[in-house]
C-alpha cells in the first residue's frame, strides 16, 4: 500500500501512548481516521487535539473485549467514511506475576483486551476490507514479548504470543486468498506509555481489582525503564514504511535481537530456554 492520503484509518487504543501517535501519523498523512478507547475523556481529548491540527476524525467509545462494540465501531465508521482501509489493532493492558498466581478474572481482562480484541477486529473488519477491494493494511500491535519469554509477564505474554500467531496466520491466508490486504505485526520493546497504568481502566463486572502481586521495588524499576524507552512517535514511520513494503514482522529495538536469535536456536537445537537478560 503506497498511497494514504484519503484513506480511512481505525486505530484501537487511540487516546493515549503509542495508539494516539498513531492517530497523529495517519492525520499527517491526510487519513481520514476513527478513534476508538474505552476511556472517555482522554478519548475526547484526543479527538480535538487532532481536529484543532486540521484532521478528519471521529472518535467512538469502544471496548475491544466485546463484539458488539467492536461491530457498533465498524459500523460508525463506515458510515462516517465508507471503506476502512487501514486497522490498526493497537489497545493493550498490562497484567503481571506468576502464571499461577493470575485470577481468572486477570484472565479474562488480559485475553479480553490483548488477544480476544484483535481477533473480534479482524472477523468484523477483514470482509468489508477484502470486499471493497482497494489496497489496505493491518497492524497489529504485539510486543517483545511475543518473540522472548519473559518470566512474570502473565497472560499478556500469553495474548501477545496469540496476536503473533493470529498475524502469520491472518498474512499467509489473505496471500491465498489474493487480497489486497497486507499485514505487519508491530514488536516493540520498552517505550514510554501508560500501559503499566493499566488497572485505571479495569472493567467494573469483572469485580474488585486484584492487587497487584509485583515486588514493588521491581515493579518500580520497570516504571522507570519505561519512562525511559522509546517515545511512541520514533515508531510511527517505521510503522508506515512496513505497510508500503508489505513487511510482516517490525522491530523497533535491535538490542534484543541477540535474545530473539537465542530463543529461535534454542527451539531448532530442542534446547531448553535461558533466562533472559534485560
Amino acid at each position: 500500500m503506497e498511497r494514504f492520503e484519503g484513506k480511512t484509518a481505525v486505530v484501537t487504543g487511540a487516546a493515549s501512548g503509542l495508539g494516539r501517535a498513531l492517530a497523529g501519523r495517519c492525520v499527517e498523512a491526510k487519513m481520514r481516521v476513527v478513534l476508538a478507547d474505552v476511556e472517555v475523556e482522554p478519548l475526547k481529548k484526543a479527538e480535538e487535539a487532532l481536529l484543532e491540527r486540521g484532521g478528519d476524525v471521529l472518535a467512538v467509545e469502544t471496548d475491544v473485549r466485546k463484539l458488539d462494540s467492536i461491530e457498533n465501531l465498524h459500523a460508525k465508521a463506515i458510515e462516517a467514511y465508507g471503506n476502512v482501509h487501514v486497522l490498526f489493532n493497537n489497545a493493550g493492558v498490562a497484567s503481571g506475576g506468576a502464571l499461577w498466581e493470575q485470577t481468572p478474572a486477570e484472565w479474562d481482562w488480559a485475553l479480553g483486551v490483548n488477544l480476544w480484541g484483535f481477533a473480534h477486529a479482524v472477523r468484523t473488519f477483514i470482509p468489508g476490507m477484502i470486499a471493497h477491494g482497494e489496497e489496505g493494511h493491518v497492524v497489529n500491535t504485539c510486543s517483545i514479548g511475543a518473540l522472548i519469554p519473559m518470566p512474570f509477564g502473565g497472560a499478556y505474554n500469553v495474548a501477545k504470543a496469540g496476536v503473533l500467531a493470529l498475524s502469520e496466520t491472518l498474512f499467509l491466508e489473505l496471500k491465498i486468498a489474493d487480497a489486497r490486504i497486507g499485514v505487519s505485526v508491530l514488536c516493540p520493546g520498552l517505550m514510554s506509555t501508560n500501559i503499566l497504568e493499566s488497572s485505571r481502566n479495569w472493567p467494573e463486572e469483572l469485580g474488585p481489582r486484584p492487587p497487584d502481586k509485583r515486588d514493588p521495588a521491581e515493579f518500580e524499576a520497570l516504571r522507570e525503564m519505561m519512562a525511559a524507552g522509546m517515545a511512541p512517535g520514533a515508531v510511527t514511520e517505521g510503522v508506515f514504511n512496513a505497510i508500503r513494503a508489505d513487511q510482516l514482522y517490525v522491530l523497533t529495538h535491535p538490542e534484543f535481537d541477540a535474545m530473539i536469535r537465542e530463543r529461535m536456536e534454542a527451539i531448532l537445537d530442542r534446547r531448553n530456554p535461558a533466562l533472559p537478560g534485560m
